[in-house]
Protein backbone atom coordinates (compact mmCIF):
# COMPACT_ATOMS: atom_id res chain seq x y z
CA UNK A 1 0.00 0.00 0.00
CA UNK A 2 1.78 3.36 -1.27
CA UNK A 3 1.94 6.65 1.22
CA UNK A 4 0.87 9.35 -0.62
CA UNK A 5 2.57 11.95 0.79
CA UNK A 6 5.73 9.70 -0.34
CA UNK A 7 4.59 9.54 -3.40
CA UNK A 8 4.41 13.61 -3.67
CA UNK A 9 7.50 13.65 -2.06
CA UNK A 10 6.09 15.89 1.35
CA UNK A 11 6.07 15.70 4.83
CA UNK A 12 2.77 14.91 6.54
CA UNK A 13 2.62 18.17 7.77
CA UNK A 14 2.48 19.67 4.46
CA UNK A 15 0.54 22.39 3.65
CA UNK A 16 -2.44 22.09 1.16
CA UNK A 17 -0.31 24.91 -1.10
CA UNK A 18 3.15 22.54 -0.79
CA UNK A 19 0.75 19.72 -1.72
CA UNK A 20 -0.49 21.35 -4.70
CA UNK A 21 3.01 22.78 -5.93
CA UNK A 22 4.73 19.23 -5.19
CA UNK A 23 2.08 17.63 -7.93
CA UNK A 24 2.22 20.41 -9.68
CA UNK A 25 5.64 19.73 -10.49
CA UNK A 26 5.61 16.31 -10.99
CA UNK A 27 2.87 16.70 -13.95
CA UNK A 28 4.65 19.07 -15.26
CA UNK A 29 7.62 16.43 -16.35
CA UNK A 30 5.13 13.55 -16.09
CA UNK A 31 2.86 14.11 -17.88
CA UNK A 32 2.19 11.72 -21.11
CA UNK A 33 1.99 14.72 -23.35
CA UNK A 34 5.79 15.78 -21.87
CA UNK A 35 6.83 12.24 -21.47
CA UNK A 36 5.23 10.63 -24.08
CA UNK A 37 8.04 7.56 -24.49
CA UNK A 38 8.71 7.14 -20.74
CA UNK A 39 6.01 4.73 -19.44
CA UNK A 40 7.61 4.97 -16.26
CA UNK A 41 6.80 8.76 -16.16
CA UNK A 42 3.28 8.09 -16.89
CA UNK A 43 3.05 5.80 -14.23
CA UNK A 44 4.61 8.25 -12.02
CA UNK A 45 2.13 11.26 -13.37
CA UNK A 46 -0.95 8.40 -12.36
CA UNK A 47 0.24 7.47 -9.08
CA UNK A 48 0.62 11.22 -8.11
CA UNK A 49 -2.25 12.40 -9.73
CA UNK A 50 -4.39 9.69 -7.30
CA UNK A 51 -2.07 11.28 -4.41
CA UNK A 52 -3.35 14.73 -5.05
CA UNK A 53 -6.96 13.63 -5.61
CA UNK A 54 -7.38 12.90 -1.55
CA UNK A 55 -4.19 14.88 -0.19
CA UNK A 56 -5.73 17.60 -2.12
CA UNK A 57 -9.32 17.49 -1.11
CA UNK A 58 -9.63 18.64 3.05
CA UNK A 59 -11.78 16.13 3.86
CA UNK A 60 -10.18 13.06 2.31
CA UNK A 61 -7.19 14.00 3.44
CA UNK A 62 -8.54 13.63 7.22
CA UNK A 63 -10.13 10.51 6.27
CA UNK A 64 -6.95 9.25 5.03
CA UNK A 65 -4.93 10.10 8.05
CA UNK A 66 -7.55 9.06 10.14
CA UNK A 67 -7.55 5.67 8.67
CA UNK A 68 -10.49 5.85 7.40
CA UNK A 69 -9.54 5.31 4.07
CA UNK A 70 -6.90 3.71 1.71
CA UNK A 71 -4.29 5.03 -0.78
CA UNK A 72 -6.97 4.73 -3.61
CA UNK A 73 -9.94 6.37 -1.17
CA UNK A 74 -11.59 3.69 -0.74
CA UNK A 75 -13.05 2.95 3.04
CA UNK A 76 -11.57 0.37 4.86
CA UNK A 77 -13.61 -2.26 7.16
CA UNK A 78 -13.19 -2.27 10.75
CA UNK A 79 -10.64 -5.24 12.18
CA UNK A 80 -13.19 -8.40 12.16
CA UNK A 81 -15.76 -7.13 10.99
CA UNK A 82 -17.21 -8.67 8.14
CA UNK A 83 -18.48 -12.49 9.40
CA UNK A 84 -22.05 -12.56 8.93
CA UNK A 85 -24.86 -10.78 10.54
CA UNK A 86 -26.13 -7.40 9.18
CA UNK A 87 -23.86 -4.98 7.77
CA UNK A 88 -20.99 -7.71 7.64
CA UNK A 89 -19.82 -8.97 4.96
CA UNK A 90 -21.34 -8.97 1.90
CA UNK A 91 -19.82 -12.22 0.24
CA UNK A 92 -20.65 -14.66 2.80
CA UNK A 93 -19.32 -15.89 5.99
CA UNK A 94 -18.43 -19.51 7.98
CA UNK A 95 -20.34 -21.35 10.74
CA UNK A 96 -20.68 -24.78 12.10
CA UNK A 97 -22.24 -27.21 9.85
CA UNK A 98 -23.78 -30.49 10.61
CA UNK A 99 -21.96 -32.39 12.40
CA UNK A 100 -19.38 -29.65 13.19
CA UNK A 101 -18.54 -29.68 9.25
CA UNK A 102 -17.15 -26.07 8.20
CA UNK A 103 -19.41 -24.45 5.31
CA UNK A 104 -19.61 -21.20 3.55
CA UNK A 105 -22.04 -19.35 2.58
CA UNK A 106 -23.41 -16.13 0.40
CA UNK A 107 -25.25 -13.25 1.36
CA UNK A 108 -26.23 -11.97 -2.57
CA UNK A 109 -29.58 -12.04 -1.26
CA UNK A 110 -28.91 -9.47 1.15
CA UNK A 111 -30.71 -9.22 4.76
CA UNK A 112 -29.30 -10.26 8.02
CA UNK A 113 -27.26 -13.32 6.85
CA UNK A 114 -27.49 -16.54 4.32
CA UNK A 115 -30.17 -16.52 1.47
CA UNK A 116 -33.10 -14.92 0.90
CA UNK A 117 -35.92 -17.94 0.84
CA UNK A 118 -33.54 -20.61 1.14
CA UNK A 119 -32.97 -23.07 4.40
CA UNK A 120 -29.99 -24.53 4.99
CA UNK A 121 -31.75 -27.76 5.46
CA UNK A 122 -32.28 -27.75 1.90
CA UNK A 123 -28.13 -28.03 1.24
CA UNK A 124 -27.67 -30.77 3.69
CA UNK A 125 -30.38 -32.93 4.18
CA UNK A 126 -31.36 -32.84 0.21
CA UNK A 127 -28.46 -35.03 -1.26
CA UNK A 128 -27.46 -33.80 -4.59
CA UNK A 129 -30.41 -31.48 -4.59
CA UNK A 130 -28.93 -29.44 -1.99
CA UNK A 131 -26.51 -27.28 -4.28
CA UNK A 132 -29.58 -26.57 -6.98
CA UNK A 133 -31.46 -25.46 -4.00
CA UNK A 134 -28.67 -23.24 -3.15
CA UNK A 135 -28.08 -21.61 -6.32
CA UNK A 136 -32.33 -21.20 -6.75
CA UNK A 137 -32.18 -19.76 -3.75
CA UNK A 138 -29.62 -17.22 -4.51
CA UNK A 139 -31.48 -16.30 -7.60
CA UNK A 140 -34.46 -15.91 -5.62
CA UNK A 141 -33.04 -13.42 -3.18
CA UNK A 142 -31.59 -11.30 -5.84
CA UNK A 143 -34.65 -11.12 -7.86
CA UNK A 144 -34.71 -7.80 -9.17
CA UNK A 145 -31.63 -6.40 -7.80
CA UNK A 146 -29.22 -7.55 -10.10
CA UNK A 147 -25.77 -7.17 -8.13
CA UNK A 148 -22.18 -7.26 -9.43
CA UNK A 149 -18.76 -7.63 -7.56
CA UNK A 150 -16.02 -6.38 -9.46
CA UNK A 151 -13.70 -3.99 -8.36
CA UNK A 152 -14.69 -0.31 -9.51
CA UNK A 153 -12.01 1.55 -11.48
CA UNK A 154 -10.21 4.42 -9.44
CA UNK A 155 -10.82 8.19 -10.06
CA UNK A 156 -8.18 9.91 -11.74
CA UNK A 157 -7.13 13.52 -11.38
CA UNK A 158 -5.92 16.30 -14.21
CA UNK A 159 -5.05 19.52 -13.99
CA UNK A 160 -6.10 22.13 -16.59
CA UNK A 161 -5.21 25.67 -16.89
CA UNK A 162 -7.47 28.10 -19.02
CA UNK A 163 -7.45 31.44 -19.92
CA UNK A 164 -9.63 33.92 -17.58
CA UNK A 165 -11.67 35.29 -20.79
CA UNK A 166 -12.75 31.40 -20.74
CA UNK A 167 -13.15 31.76 -17.03
CA UNK A 168 -15.61 34.29 -17.36
CA UNK A 169 -17.75 33.27 -20.48
CA UNK A 170 -17.67 29.38 -20.30
CA UNK A 171 -17.32 27.77 -23.19
CA UNK A 172 -15.16 24.41 -24.47
CA UNK A 173 -11.86 23.24 -24.14
CA UNK A 174 -10.46 19.96 -24.37
CA UNK A 175 -7.97 17.75 -21.73
CA UNK A 176 -5.91 15.01 -22.90
CA UNK A 177 -6.46 11.97 -20.44
CA UNK A 178 -3.26 9.57 -19.34
CA UNK A 179 -4.62 7.09 -21.69
CA UNK A 180 -3.83 9.56 -24.35
CA UNK A 181 -7.11 10.28 -25.02
CA UNK A 182 -8.60 13.83 -25.91
CA UNK A 183 -12.04 14.66 -24.72
CA UNK A 184 -14.29 17.48 -24.56
CA UNK A 185 -14.79 19.66 -21.10
CA UNK A 186 -17.20 22.19 -20.94
CA UNK A 187 -16.36 25.34 -19.04
CA UNK A 188 -19.22 26.70 -16.70
CA UNK A 189 -19.12 30.54 -16.60
CA UNK A 190 -18.03 31.56 -13.72
CA UNK A 191 -16.18 28.69 -12.68
CA UNK A 192 -13.26 30.09 -9.93
CA UNK A 193 -9.86 29.12 -9.48
CA UNK A 194 -9.08 25.92 -7.73
CA UNK A 195 -12.83 24.12 -8.91
CA UNK A 196 -13.35 20.64 -9.85
CA UNK A 197 -15.11 19.35 -12.75
CA UNK A 198 -16.39 15.30 -12.58
CA UNK A 199 -16.06 13.45 -16.62
CA UNK A 200 -18.04 10.37 -15.60
CA UNK A 201 -16.53 7.08 -17.12
CA UNK A 202 -13.39 8.82 -18.08
CA UNK A 203 -11.42 7.28 -15.16
CA UNK A 204 -9.20 4.07 -14.70
CA UNK A 205 -11.39 0.54 -16.29
CA UNK A 206 -13.08 -1.48 -13.41
CA UNK A 207 -11.70 -4.98 -12.62
CA UNK A 208 -14.59 -7.87 -13.53
CA UNK A 209 -17.40 -8.28 -15.28
CA UNK A 210 -19.96 -5.14 -14.87
CA UNK A 211 -17.28 -3.13 -13.13
CA UNK A 212 -17.81 0.60 -13.58
CA UNK A 213 -14.79 2.71 -14.37
CA UNK A 214 -13.65 5.74 -12.23
CA UNK A 215 -14.30 9.26 -12.99
CA UNK A 216 -11.75 11.65 -14.73
CA UNK A 217 -11.48 14.67 -11.98
CA UNK A 218 -10.65 17.59 -13.70
CA UNK A 219 -8.73 20.48 -11.23
CA UNK A 220 -9.32 24.03 -13.17
CA UNK A 221 -6.77 26.50 -12.83
CA UNK A 222 -7.59 30.03 -14.07
CA UNK A 223 -4.69 31.87 -15.48
CA UNK A 224 -4.19 35.50 -14.74
CA UNK A 225 -4.81 38.45 -17.27
CA UNK A 226 -2.46 41.37 -17.47
CA UNK A 227 -6.11 43.58 -18.00
CA UNK A 228 -8.87 42.62 -15.90
CA UNK A 229 -8.87 40.85 -12.48
CA UNK A 230 -11.75 39.61 -11.16
CA UNK A 231 -14.55 40.55 -8.16
CA UNK A 232 -17.37 37.87 -7.78
CA UNK A 233 -19.38 38.08 -10.78
CA UNK A 234 -17.68 40.90 -12.43
CA UNK A 235 -14.64 41.97 -13.92
CA UNK A 236 -12.36 44.94 -13.54
CA UNK A 237 -10.16 47.31 -15.46
CA UNK A 238 -8.26 50.23 -14.88
CA UNK A 239 -8.48 52.74 -17.47
CA UNK A 240 -5.71 55.49 -18.14
CA UNK A 241 -7.28 58.82 -19.42
CA UNK A 242 -5.73 62.04 -20.69
CA UNK A 243 -6.02 65.15 -18.42
CA UNK A 244 -7.90 66.81 -21.47
CA UNK A 245 -9.99 63.60 -21.61
CA UNK A 246 -10.89 63.71 -18.36
CA UNK A 247 -11.54 67.61 -18.04
CA UNK A 248 -13.49 67.65 -21.69
CA UNK A 249 -14.99 64.33 -21.81
CA UNK A 250 -13.94 61.97 -24.53
CA UNK A 251 -14.93 58.48 -26.46
CA UNK A 252 -12.26 55.70 -26.10
CA UNK A 253 -11.92 52.31 -27.26
CA UNK A 254 -11.30 49.94 -24.68
CA UNK A 255 -11.18 45.88 -24.48
CA UNK A 256 -13.90 43.47 -22.97
CA UNK A 257 -14.03 39.76 -22.70
CA UNK A 258 -15.46 39.29 -25.81
CA UNK A 259 -13.96 42.36 -27.83
CA UNK A 260 -13.74 45.97 -27.82
CA UNK A 261 -15.92 48.66 -27.73
CA UNK A 262 -16.62 52.40 -27.30
CA UNK A 263 -16.71 53.98 -24.09
CA UNK A 264 -18.12 57.27 -23.38
CA UNK A 265 -15.75 59.68 -20.70
CA UNK A 266 -18.33 61.84 -19.02
CA UNK A 267 -16.60 65.49 -18.82
CA UNK A 268 -14.94 66.48 -15.00
CA UNK A 269 -14.17 62.79 -14.56
CA UNK A 270 -11.82 61.99 -11.38
CA UNK A 271 -9.71 59.31 -11.03
CA UNK A 272 -10.79 56.38 -9.40
CA UNK A 273 -14.37 57.15 -10.91
CA UNK A 274 -16.50 53.48 -11.49
CA UNK A 275 -17.62 53.40 -14.94
CA UNK A 276 -20.17 50.32 -15.26
CA UNK A 277 -20.41 48.12 -18.59
CA UNK A 278 -23.49 45.84 -18.24
CA UNK A 279 -23.30 42.44 -19.33
CA UNK A 280 -19.56 42.67 -19.68
CA UNK A 281 -18.36 40.43 -16.69
CA UNK A 282 -19.39 36.76 -15.79
CA UNK A 283 -21.65 35.66 -18.98
CA UNK A 284 -25.40 36.18 -17.53
CA UNK A 285 -24.19 37.84 -13.67
CA UNK A 286 -21.74 40.21 -13.79
CA UNK A 287 -20.18 43.29 -15.42
CA UNK A 288 -17.46 45.37 -16.30
CA UNK A 289 -16.10 47.87 -13.94
CA UNK A 290 -13.76 50.36 -15.26
CA UNK A 291 -11.86 51.84 -12.80
CA UNK A 292 -10.31 55.79 -14.18
CA UNK A 293 -7.45 56.85 -13.62
CA UNK A 294 -5.90 60.71 -14.94
CA UNK A 295 -2.41 60.45 -16.43
CA UNK A 296 -0.64 63.61 -16.20
CA UNK A 297 2.45 64.06 -18.75
CA UNK A 298 5.56 62.09 -18.38
CA UNK A 299 7.20 65.25 -18.87
CA UNK A 300 6.59 69.19 -18.41
CA UNK A 301 4.36 70.72 -20.62
CA UNK A 302 5.15 74.44 -20.43
CA UNK A 303 1.28 75.12 -22.17
CA UNK A 304 -0.54 73.41 -19.22
CA UNK A 305 2.25 74.75 -16.62
CA UNK A 306 1.16 78.16 -18.05
CA UNK A 307 -2.48 77.27 -17.99
CA UNK A 308 -2.59 76.41 -14.94
CA UNK A 309 -0.67 79.39 -12.97
CA UNK A 310 -3.42 82.17 -14.59
CA UNK A 311 -6.18 79.16 -13.50
CA UNK A 312 -8.56 80.68 -11.20
CA UNK A 313 -10.40 77.69 -10.25
CA UNK A 314 -13.83 78.38 -8.53
CA UNK A 315 -13.34 77.91 -4.52
CA UNK A 316 -13.56 73.92 -4.14
CA UNK A 317 -11.41 72.08 -1.01
CA UNK A 318 -10.38 68.67 -2.69
CA UNK A 319 -9.49 67.59 1.27
CA UNK A 320 -12.50 68.42 2.90
CA UNK A 321 -11.60 65.60 6.24
CA UNK A 322 -8.17 66.68 6.69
Amino acid sequence: MADLYQVLGVSKNATAAEIKKAYHKIARTCHPDVAKNDPKAADKFKEASCAYDILGDEKKRRQYDAGEIDDQGKPRAPFGAGFGGAGGNPYGSYGAGPGGSQYFYTNMGGGSGGFEGFDFADLFGGGAGGFENLFRGARSGSQGRARNYGEPGRDVSYSLSIPFELSMTGGETSVRLSSGKQVKVKIPAGITDGANLRLRGQGEPGQGVGAQPGDAIIRINVASHPIFKREGNDALMTLPITLKEAVLGAKVTIPTLTGKVALTIPPNTSSDKILRLKGKGVTGKGDLLVKIQVLLPDHPDEALEEFVKNWKPRSQNPRPFF
